[in-house]
C-alpha cells in the first residue's frame, strides 16, 4: 500500500474524514510538517474513552517512533489496543477581524508496535537526537547508553493520513470610527 518512496499515500482526494474539501493539505505539504513538526498528539482508545497525550516524535518513511518511559498508563492502553490516530498542527494565526484561524495540520492512523528489538530502538534515538539536538549527537550518544535499559520505543506504522489547511492572506481590520 506504500508508495515508492516508502511513504503511505494520502488520503483520497474525496476522503470521507475532511469535509471541506477544498481544504486538503497536499502530499508534500503533509510530509513536511510530518518532518518538520515539534510535537504532536497520540490519541489512543482507553476502556474509560479516548485518552490523548502531546509527544515528541520523529517521522522515518512510513514510520514514526516516539520514546517514553517503559511502564505507564500509554503502554497498558496500546496493549489492549494498538490503534492510535497522531496529529500534527503547524503554523497557525488567528485573524481576528475576519473571525478566523489560519492553520495546517496532518492526522495519521495506524497501529502503535511496542517491544521492539534493541537495534531498531537505538536506530529511533538516533532520529530523534538527529531531529531535536543535531548539534549533540556524540553527548547523545553517551545519554542514550546510560539510559537505554529505562528507556521504551513505540513505533506508529502508518496505515493513512490526511492533512488539512486554512491559509489566508491577513487582511487590513475594518475602519473603526
Amino acid at each position: 500500500m506504500n508508495n515508492p518512496a516508502g511513504t503511505p499515500p494520502a488520503s483520497h482526494p474525496h476522503h470521507p474524514d475532511v469535509r471541506r474539501q477544498d481544504r486538503l493539505l497536499d502530499a508534500a505539504g503533509q510530509e513536511r510538517l510530518l518532518d518538520t513538526g515539534e510535537y504532536g498528539c497520540l490519541s489512543m482508545n482507553s476502556e474509560a474513552g479516548g485518552y490523548g497525550i502531546p509527544i515528541s516524535f520523529v517521522r522515518d518513511g512510513a514510520r514514526i517512533y516516539f520514546h517514553c518511559a517503559p511502564v505507564g498508563r500509554k503502554l497498558d492502553i496500546l496493549a489492549r489496543d494498538s490503534r492510535v490516530s497522531f496529529c500534527v498542527v503547524g503554523k497557525t494565526q488567528v485573524i481576528p477581524h475576519q473571525f478566523t484561524t489560519a492553520y495546517e495540520s496532518v492526522i495519521v492512523f495506524g497501529r502503535v508496535a511496542t517491544g521492539l528489538p534493541d537495534e531498531e530502538r537505538r536506530a529511533a534515538l538516533r532520529l530523534l537526537v538527529a531531529k531535536y539536538c543535531p548539534e549533540y549527537k556524540e553527548l547523545g550518544e553517551t545519554y542514550m547508553e546510560k539510559s537505554f535499559h529505562r528507556t521504551a520505543i513505540l513505533r506508529l506504522d502508518i496505515e493513512r493520513q490526511t492533512g488539512k489547511a486554512k491559509q489566508m492572506p491577513p487582511r487590513k481590520p475594518p475602519f473603526a470610527g
